[in-house]
């Protein structure tokens, strides 16, 4: 089928991004794009021009959507550690309550430094990453600004570790670890914010 005065980019792109989430993107062929998408590849073509230009499409959502919700939390925050941690809880929780779905950004950026996927893929997965960070990063900044850190923490430095943090939680969550694991691994990760 062709594209139609129906066809919703946005609500095609979100249906699709789990696909990616799932399978990664050499995991994911044109075919499976089109049947989620219920689009004939003529279709597909006019909308996305490539499969790695929906890709970079469905990440870009998928970061401006996650980074969102982040900040929405961040920015409303008296105090850092709660907000924190709330983050760092929701973000272990959606993976946990679909463990299927992989690693996220990191697994993109891991994966489309191989063959299948081009660098601008490789590019885009790691700016989701640094747009995670920076918002983790200006909200311990204002933290700092507060009395909310301790003077001799690195805002910057924090966000970092707190991104790759969660990141190492992803991948090491294909394992379906129990729950105490990640409440351990959480508990030290609170710890670099005293």
């Amino acid at each position: 089928m062709g594209r139609n005065g129906d066809f919703d980019v946005d609500r095609s792109v979100d249906r699709a991004m789990d696909l990616f989430w799932r399978r990664g993107y050499t995991g994911t062929s044109l075919q499976d794009l089109l049947d989620v998408l219920s689009i004939g590849s003529l279709g597909f073509y006019e909308a996305f021009g490539s499969k790695e230009q929906f890709s970079l499409r469905a990440l870009e959502r998928c970061s401006a959507l996650q980074v969102e919700d982040l900040v929405k939390i961040l920015e409303h925050a008296a105090e850092i550690r709660p907000a924190v941690r709330q983050v760092l809880v929701a973000m272990i929780e959606a993976d946990r309550a679909d463990p299927s779905r992989g690693s996220g950004a990191a697994g993109e950026a891991g994966e489309a430094g191989g063959d299948g996927a081009g660098p601008s893929v490789a590019e885009r997965a790691v700016a989701a990453l640094c747009r995670v960070e920076s918002a983790l990063a200006g909200a311990l900044d204002r933290a700092k600004s507060r009395g909310d850190l301790p003077p001799g923490k690195d805002p910057v430095e924090l966000a970092r570790f707190l991104t790759t943090f969660v990141q190492g939680l992803r991948v090491v969550g294909r394992a379906r670890l129990g729950r105490s694991f990640v409440q351990d691994a959480l508990a030290v990760a609170m710890c670099a914010l005293d």
